[in-house]
């Protein structure tokens, strides 16, 4: 006897190709009914025999298409409509909203086969995509997704995309970027006055000038890049000229796998991330026989390696002598990614010798995504492409919830009934063209997400431009959230740690409560709030900013407020040319001139990497701390310096003995590469002890501890840390879906928010009883 029910399925179900399959799934099953987006996901009215329904609904889940991700699945009965078919209807537009946004994926195999194929009609068509990969986020203007609200619909389907498209047996049965040669985007080369180069195939005529070392900007799916041979130094070199961009490490595209193991040692796990559908960047370490231009990542024992996971990037690699391309994103410093035509060939005009473009437009940039592995767990520095707007789920109601983040490595994360949506990283809001990116970004997602403006969350810092942000909304509350709350708060939320724990934060800046420069903290609490119950000694930073940006000032001033008059004359010996200004410094210090005072494990790197001369003036955002873990091998147990635990009102971190040790031993000439893993090993071991400390003191504590902050990148420490920690009992806990850095500060302060409004509703509950 026949039967209908409604099936409404939510989750990642849209633009994956689910409706197809859903399709396919009825037809194998000979059942009739309807299969619809909808703002609330996909909407299914399926009628037949009962055993073919509950074989249908069984493998709904199981056989789901693999770029999907089923959350929820509710089922009812309903009542027969006697449909004689079954249809994919059009999409209904109304209604809440709880759709997920669908992200970006490499190309498949079955498409770069296809594409390989001389005898197919999209034989080299850069564009070729099917529902399990291409273009999504970037090119939707509205929700649900279909083809006529994203930037595909200039592209009217031929008579053969249009059989593809509504044969259910093809997997390209409702693919939204459907294209090919005859109907969809086109590539065009130009030169560096915009004019477009007279070429038969475009796409090989840039290889050929790839080749001849010549440095090309290539619009992706996300935005621009710049691209040169890898192998070649001086076209490296003339890029980083052009670009200003002296030492900071580029990322690279290698051909395939195979040339990957050529530059870089790979584990199972980076191999994965490497070929997944994400396609992110992936910080590797580097082959003893390293064979790119020393220019790429000079004085790094890693590289920064993606594969190509656009159809174009594939074709850019099929001459085998050009295995190895630069690939970093086209931005100005500073700037937010390039997207526009009309922008990159005004921000690019004397940078790139050529332009790689196409006509598909890109309506949302997004930059790539950065991993590592780290201590076996991945670690996220950028999380970007192929992962945003993908939403967490929690277990409490985040509706109406909007995290603007901070100043630097900037996101905004919004909340929706149980669903917590990441945006994509959209860098320093600090010149215009960010914060118009970060708002246009911010506008799309509040109007795709659809929720109430209740609650606003920003940075506690009173100079972070988040401030004056929030002013331009409409949020019934606005709440402040301590910098290093937040960064604790993240990871209890992804780990769903209830009850108060340890947090250990280890980061470059955040505004303390105390009026001080926090980020070397140990804090005990939970999302709801916290004790600050031990940090670094503060030092000064006479000068404030300007030793942020010149370390070499930041080690002087260490060195002069520990140790007077000899640290005064450590100071000059070390930094032998800068005599005059350390005599300026220590005036500045003792009458607290234009002197803040800091305790950050950021400044903390700084000043022992100008010690060492590894560096003393930055030309990027944490080139010091980078540079000196470079130099410490995490197989190596080194001895650590001195250090103190100093309990008065709170228990204060000393590390003034290690700093004059550490000056003595540069001065006697000592490698750099051991007083870097000695260093480490100090504050490996100085938090370890503190902590140690702490538990004892209050026995009631939880043994578990989070760790974040920006320092936490760092592949020593985290692993160090996490060892020392676990050989006396404690439960250890790292961001693994969000950045460590300020990359990851919205999530928490949205898990801070959360917590605090559902603290406040049950009191108000209890005061009604």
């Amino acid at each position: 006897m026949d039967s209908a029910v409604k099936i409404a399925v939510r989750g990642r179900v849209q633009g994956v190709g689910f409706r197809p399959f859903v399709f396919q799934l009825a037809d194998k099953y000979q059942l009739n009914g309807t299969v619809q987006n909808n703002m609330d996901g996909v909407k299914i009215h399926l009628e037949g025999e009962s055993e073919r329904i509950q074989a249908f609904l069984s493998n709904l889940e199981k056989k789901a298409p693999r770029l999907s991700r089923i959350d929820e699945i509710f089922t009812a009965e309903v009542e027969l409509k006697r449909l004689s078919e079954f249809t994919i209807i059009p999409s209904e537009r109304s209604g809440t909203s709880m759709l997920v946004i669908p992200v970006e994926s490499a190309v498949c195999d079955e498409c770069l086969n296809e594409m390989n194929d001389s005898n197919d009609f999209r034989y080299q068509y850069p564009f070729i995509n099917c529902t399990q990969c291409g273009p999504r986020y970037t090119i939707i203007e509205e929700l649900p997704y279909d083809r006529p609200v994203t930037s595909m619909k200039s592209f009217p389907m031929c008579d053969e995309c249009q059989r593809e498209y509504e044969d259910i047996k093809n997997r390209r049965h409702h693919a939204q970027p459907i294209a090919c040669p005859t109907c969809g985007p086109k590539v065009r080369l130009l030169d560096v006055n915009g004019v477009e180069v007279d070429s038969a195939n475009p796409i090989k005529t840039t290889v050929q000038l790839l080749k001849e070392g010549k440095i090309v900007a290539i619009k992706g799916i996300g935005g621009y890049h710049l691209c040169c041979d890898a192998r070649n130094e001086r076209a490296v070199s003339e890029l980083r000229k052009r670009k200003n961009r002296p030492l900071r490490p580029l990322a690279v595209m290698a051909a395939s796998i195979s040339e990957v193991d050529v530059l870089a040692e790979l584990d199972e796990e980076e191999r994965q991330l490497l070929k997944s559908p994400e396609s992110p960047i992936v910080i590797l370490k580097k082959q003893d026989q390293y064979p790119l231009a020393e220019s790429v990542a000079p004085g790094m024992g890693t590289i920064g390696v993606m594969l190509p996971y656009t159809p174009l990037h594939h074709l850019l690699f099929t001459d085998p002598e050009l295995v190895c391309l630069v690939m970093t994103s086209a931005n100005p410093s500073g700037m937010p990614i390039l997207y526009k035509d009309e922008e990159a060939f005004r921000y690019l005009a004397n940078i790139a010798d050529y332009y790689l473009v196409h006509n598909r437009d890109i309506l949302h940039p997004v930059d790539d995504s950065v991993v590592q592995m780290n201590n076996g767990k991945l670690d996220f520095l950028r999380r970007s492409r192929g992962y945003v707007p993908d939403p967490f789920s929690t277990r409490q109601d985040v509706t109406g919830i909007v995290a603007f983040g901070g100043q630097q490595k900037t996101t905004f994360t919004i909340g929706r009934n149980e669903q917590i949506f990441v945006g994509p990283h959209i860098g320093d809001l600090e010149n215009v063209e960010t914060i118009d990116h970060y708002k246009q970004e911010m506008d799309h997602q509040l109007k795709w997400i659809n929720i109430p403006e209740n609650i606003a969350v920003i940075d506690a810092h009173p100079d972070y431009y988040v401030q004056k942000l929030v002013k331009e909304f409409d949020f019934t509350e606005v709440m402040k959230v301590q910098h290093h709350h937040a960064h604790m708060a993240a990871v209890l939320e992804e780990h769903q740690i209830s009850g108060k724990t340890f947090g250990i934060i280890l980061d470059g800046t955040g505004f303390g409560l105390d009026g001080n420069i926090w980020g070397f903290e140990i804090f005990y609490g939970d999302a709801l709030g916290f004790e600050r119950m031990a940090h670094l000694h503060y030092t000064p930073l006479p000068g404030g900013e300007k030793c942020i940006r010149e370390p070499w000032r930041n080690a002087a001033a260490m060195l002069i407020s520990h140790h007077g008059e000899e640290g005064t004359a450590l100071a000059k010996a070390i930094f032998t040319d800068k005599t005059a200004e350390i005599d300026i410094l220590r005036r500045m210090i003792e009458r607290k001139v234009n002197t803040v005072f800091a305790g950050t494990c950021g400044r903390l790197f700084d000043a022992v990497s100008a010690l060492c001369g590894v560096t003393k003036v930055s030309s990027y955002d944490g080139e010091a701390a980078i540079s000196l873990a470079e130099l410490a091998d995490e197989q190596v147990l080194y001895e650590p310096y001195s250090y103190e635990l100093i309990d008065k009102e709170m228990l204060t971190i000393n590390f003034s003995g290690m700093i004059k040790e550490i000056a003595l031993d540069v001065l006697s000439g000592l490698d750099v590469h051991h007083i870097s893993g000695r260093f480490h090993e100090s504050v490996v071991q100085a938090t370890v002890s503190a902590i140690r400390y702490l538990s004892d003191k209050n026995p009631g504590a939880k043994k578990t501890v989070v760790l974040s902050g920006g320092s936490f990148h760092n592949r020593f420490l985290r692993k160090r840390i996490t060892a020392e920690l676990s050989k006396y009992c404690f439960d250890v806990f790292v961001p693994e879906k969000v950045p460590c850095n300020d990359g990851g500060l919205s999530y928490g302060q949205i898990a801070v928010a959360a917590a605090k409004r559902s603290a406040s509703q049950c009191v108000l509950e209890y005061q009604q009883k």
